[in-house]
């Protein structure tokens, strides 16, 4: 598997910052997997400068972003003819206070994995959840570090879903139905929320007690609502299903979210296809049969 990598300079200017949280985390996941990473230039420059990923020859130089390095990314994910140039998502650590979030390479990046069905992993949680999941996969052993990613019971799922997209979203829900159930609360905006609930209580969940807490409509600003327990830490996983294809009024109050997601960069993991969304499904069945052992 390859994906594409970058981070923002907030991401990789100190010690601490959360590329190199990242990588501690995950290189020995990232060897294990033979990930390859088609790194923008900085980004590249400041894990060699770190002295992280030595000798792994899975991790490839692309241009600085200022010389089309992201944008080459955006082409990649679509998928190239040359072999070894089609990437099967991207890690884009994003400051949301930087301009640079916003120019249409950055944009076009998470559009086109919304698009073809490819993870766009844009914090440090989310590329830690889907390593483990794609280990998880590969048949190898959980990774006690990601244990807290999988207590279930402690964490808040936020479970959104554009006009179009509200069809895959309740045959998702009925399909992880005793998974998506684990999770301690559930939150949705307006008329997701309300279907939710149906679909739940024809799956045998008490009759009038709420399977989801439902929020506000996204237009009438459920978005903000959800964006604010991301910020304050008391939700840790949105699955929001996108439709890139339509222009949104209220695009304004979903980029809210998705900023405040890349805010808690650290404890927000964030789904926006429902191929990735089930994958993960998939991978959280196998972790939890393979720690019961």
């Amino acid at each position: 598997m390859h994906l594409g990598l970058a981070a923002n300079r907030l991401h990789h200017q100190t010690e601490d910052a959360a590329l190199f949280a990242l990588l501690r985390a995950c290189e020995a996941g990232m060897r294990e997997l033979g990930l390859g990473l088609h790194a923008v230039g900085r980004t590249y420059d400041a894990i060699a400068a770190a002295g992280m990923l030595r000798g792994y020859a899975p991790l490839v130089r692309y241009p600085y972003g200022r010389d089309g390095g992201l944008m080459k990314l955006v082409a990649e994910v679509v998928g190239m003819a040359e072999p070894g140039r089609t990437l099967d998502g991207a890690i884009y650590l994003i400051d949301p206070v930087d301009p640079s979030s916003v120019f249409p390479e950055a944009l076009a990046l998470k559009r086109q994995c919304v698009i073809q069905g490819k993870p766009f992993l844009g914090t440090v949680a989310g590329a830690r959840d889907w390593v483990e999941m794609e280990r998880m996969h590969a048949g190898l052993a959980p990774d006690p570090n990601a244990d807290r990613f999988h207590d279930y019971g402690a964490q808040t799922l936020a479970l959104i879903a554009h006009d179009a997209m509200k069809g895959a979203m309740l045959d998702f829900a009925a399909g992880n139905f005793a998974l998506l159930s684990r999770f301690g609360r559930r939150v949705a905006t307006g008329t997701t929320g309300q279907r939710l609930n149906e679909l739940a209580w024809s799956q045998g969940w008490p009759a009038g007690t709420p399977w989801v807490d439902r929020y506000n409509s996204g237009p009438l600003g459920g978005d903000a609502q959800i964006a604010d327990l991301v910020l304050e830490r008391r939700c840790q996983r949105v699955i929001f299903f996108e439709d890139p294809h339509v222009a949104r009024q209220h695009e304004a109050d979903i980029q809210l979210l998705e900023r405040a997601v890349a805010t808690a960069t650290h404890d927000a993991v964030c789904a926006t296809a429902p191929r990735v969304a089930q994958r993960w499904c998939d991978a959280a069945l196998l972790r939890g049969a393979r720690v019961a052992r």
